[in-house]
């Protein structure tokens, strides 16, 4: 069972994402904040295995909750669920340690696909988030990709591509393999570079 807590400082929202998450058999949400300080708080009473966080909200913030959050439990998740896709918010997020980004927006399945993908250590991303984050990452530096020691032939393509920006489905178009193969790849690729998600993956290979 994946214990989750939902954190937005509207019940609207809140009430919604409940009910999502109480519809399926394999999560259960063991509390709700309305704010950071409060998240953190229940963070560390109930241990949860998926923290679900707005950014925007008064007092502490999202952002400044999963900072606070991942210090006293690393291996937390914290999944941000924001109405605000811009770099503003997702990259100070990024840095405080969010495993991954969704918009609120995204189709009921996706959050509960991501909470689920969070759980299993997965980045769940909004795919134009995804995208946008890592193709400005990969643009801000000229350096090409650098190699990395300890990698298979096929990783250290895997891992250029990753680094151009591309999707899982462009990747595997372009080297001719199935999509779950590019996701063996860089979930390889994330374990032998230390790296929690794709866009740090990227950056990683550009020498970020």
């Amino acid at each position: 069972m994946i214990r989750v807590l939902l954190v937005d400082d509207q019940h609207l929202i809140r009430a919604g994402l409940r009910m999502l998450c109480d519809a399926q058999p394999d999560i259960e949400v063991v509390g709700e904040a309305d704010n950071g300080r409060d998240a953190v708080t229940l963070a560390a009473q109930l241990v949860p295995d998926v923290v679900v966080m707005d950014l925007r909200m008064p007092g502490v913030d999202g952002i400044t909750a999963t900072g606070r959050i991942l210090a006293d439990r690393p291996a937390t998740r914290v999944l941000v669920l924001t109405t605000f896709g811009d770099d503003d918010h997702l990259y100070p997020a990024l840095t405080a340690g969010a495993c991954g980004f969704l918009l609120k927006d995204a189709p009921p399945g996706d959050l509960v696909d991501g909470v689920r993908r969070a759980a299993a250590g997965g980045s769940p991303f909004s795919e134009e988030v995804l995208q946008r984050l890592v193709r400005r990452a990969v643009h801000a530096r000229a350096e090409p990709p650098r190699p990395v020691a300890g990698l298979t032939a096929r990783e250290q393509d895997v891992l250029a591509l990753v680094a151009e920006g591309l999707s899982n489905t462009e990747i595997a178009d372009r080297l001719h393999i199935g999509v779950t193969t590019v996701k063996t790849h860089i979930t390889s690729l994330m374990t032998k570079t230390d790296s929690p998600n794709r866009v740090r993956l990227a950056l990683f290979a550009r020498g970020g």
